[in-house]
């Protein structure tokens, strides 16, 4: 639907519509119209405005969340709008700030924040082109040794050097912009804009240099960490980790598959262990955890009983967790505080439901997301489920793809689901009768699609059915096959599919020069 408009926010925009006119007038315009100005600019795509806008900024800060959030004149968040032009235009901006000696204002900028950004699927912006998180991070670290280069080699204004501007971002690092980003953190202290790392995410990328540029990012400010897929990061890497480095503002720490591995531990192994929990103890802010495709049966009470502070976020999926785990996430001081919980892979109805159900109605206050894909959820659960989802009436968002249920099933419990006031997101399976009789559980990929389509959208069109009878045309369901939208996956998967023929390449090598020896 379409936002309402303050008449000084349709002014800003008829200035900003004839770019030639708005570039030469920026002389006159007062400083607190700047951020309108902006906004408006981004709204149309406005390149070159917005990037002379940034050039003379005048106020002490540049906030990308609250610029282009919901303001007072026009009330659409256009944050999630990850525009090429624009961001383009806004961080080569940036860069001729510090170059632009004969400004006609007094440099005050301070700090530039761009982690209000956000990235995700569907883009409204004209161009349709958009710069992700990795290309973000590509591009202002290009620019500051541009400037470097530019600020050493000519005869310009010596009052750049004077400046300093504290740039904040979420750095993605792989191995394709590994080298102009170690270089940029390198020689942050020359730069005029500094980089400042508040969120760091790091795959397809080797151990030594994730080590090294770790360090660069001032670590001590890190806000978030994600290690993920291709980063080979095993539990005595970890250690090492946390012994050499402190994270002590660190509040989100996700960890690749793998990393534990608590089959025929040693006791040196469980001394490494106890050591991780305990310097994960030391991260007082941490309030979010992430360890899919870790094994760790037995172990959840060693990791996570030393942290001080509770977790507002646990993604232990197919993590091969036991009875006794079970029991301690639902008796643990981080139950009534978990706001999202990720279960999948694990037969929670089948091997623990009174303890699953006593977890439920523990978080129930707060729980906002759910997630339980391939939990072997059979149609004869699914009362006993909708019994544990009750009393979830915070539930904004339930995620429970792969589970071999009904098109009967479904619809019973959507017809449950409609009752959960803050539901807004539904991700469910297809119904096993759109498989071929003889499907087994979980699905292989090569399988997944395989499924009578038709059907398949009779069924959804009936669920969807009881959604608008019951007035819930807010509720978003929807069968994403290979699971939900992943921003960073989906704009580096080129380099990642890369990788994978790769490591294949390099296995089957390895394989065939076994082969040859044996022979």
């Amino acid at each position: 639907k379409a936002t309402m408009k303050s008449l000084r926010f349709i002014s800003a925009e008829a200035f900003v519509s004839n770019a030639e006119f708005a570039r030469k007038s920026l002389g006159g315009v007062a400083h607190n119209l700047f951020p309108l100005l902006f906004k408006a600019s981004y709204l149309l795509e406005q390149g070159e405005v917005i990037h002379d806008l940034v050039e003379n900024w005048p106020l002490v800060d540049f906030n990308m969340g609250k610029l282009l959030g919901t303001t007072v004149d026009y009330q659409e968040d256009l944050s999630r709008r990850t525009c090429s032009v624009c961001l383009e235009s806004c961080l080569t901006g940036l860069r001729d700030y510090v170059l632009n000696h004969p400004s006609p204002y007094v440099k005050r900028l301070k700090v530039v924040d761009l982690t209000g950004i956000k990235d995700v699927e569907v883009q409204f912006c004209e161009c349709k082109k958009t710069m992700g998180r990795w290309a973000r991070t590509q591009l202002l670290s290009k620019l500051c040794l541009e400037l470097l280069v530019y600020l050493q080699q000519t005869q310009c204004n010596p009052g750049a050097f004077e400046i300093s501007v504290d740039v904040l971002i979420d750095l993605f690092v792989t191995e394709r912009n590994y080298e102009v980003v170690m270089q940029a953190l390198l020689r942050k202290c020359c730069c005029p804009l500094k980089i400042c790392c508040v969120s760091f995410r790091s795959d397809n990328l080797d151990l030594q240099k994730f080590f090294y540029i770790i360090k660069l990012t001032d670590p001590s400010s890190l806000r978030k960490l994600e290690i993920v897929h291709n980063v080979r990061l095993e539990m005595e890497h970890l250690e090492i980790l946390f012994n050499s480095i402190h994270f002590p503002l660190l509040m989100s720490l996700t960890l690749p598959a793998r990393t534990f591995n608590v089959q025929r531990f040693t006791a040196t192994e469980e001394r490494m262990l106890t050591n991780i929990g305990e310097k994960m103890g030391e991260m007082t802010q941490l309030t979010e955890l992430s360890m899919p495709f870790s094994i760790l049966t037995g172990r959840i009470q060693k990791l996570l009983s030393p942290l001080k502070t509770p977790l507002k976020m646990l993604d232990v999926s197919n993590c091969s967790l036991n009875h006794a785990d079970m029991a301690y996430l639902a008796n643990s001081f981080h139950v009534n505080h978990l706001e999202a919980l990720d279960l999948s892979g694990h037969k929670i109805l089948d091997l623990y439901p009174s303890i699953f159900f006593k977890l439920l109605s523990h978080s129930s206050s707060v729980l906002r997301s759910l997630t339980l894909e391939d939990c072997n959820i059979q149609d004869t659960q699914v009362n006993m489920l909708i019994l544990g989802l009750s009393p979830c009436q915070k539930l904004q968002e339930f995620k429970f793809l792969g589970n071999p249920l009904s098109s009967q099933a479904l619809k019973d419990l959507f017809t449950f689901l409609c009752e959960l006031p803050m539901l807004k997101n539904v991700e469910f399976p297809v119904p096993r009768d759109c498989y071929p009789i003889g499907i087994t559980y979980p699905i292989d990929d090569a399988s997944l699609c395989r499924f009578d389509h038709q059907k398949y959208e009779s069924v959804a069109e009936d669920l969807n059915l009881i959604l608008l009878q019951a007035n819930r045309e807010d509720v978003k369901a929807s069968t994403p096959l290979f699971g939900s939208y992943d921003a960073a996956v989906q704009e580096t998967n080129n380099e990642l599919g890369a990788y994978l023929i790769k490591s294949f390449k390099e296995t089957l090598e390895k394989f065939t020069t076994s082969l040859n020896k044996m022979s």
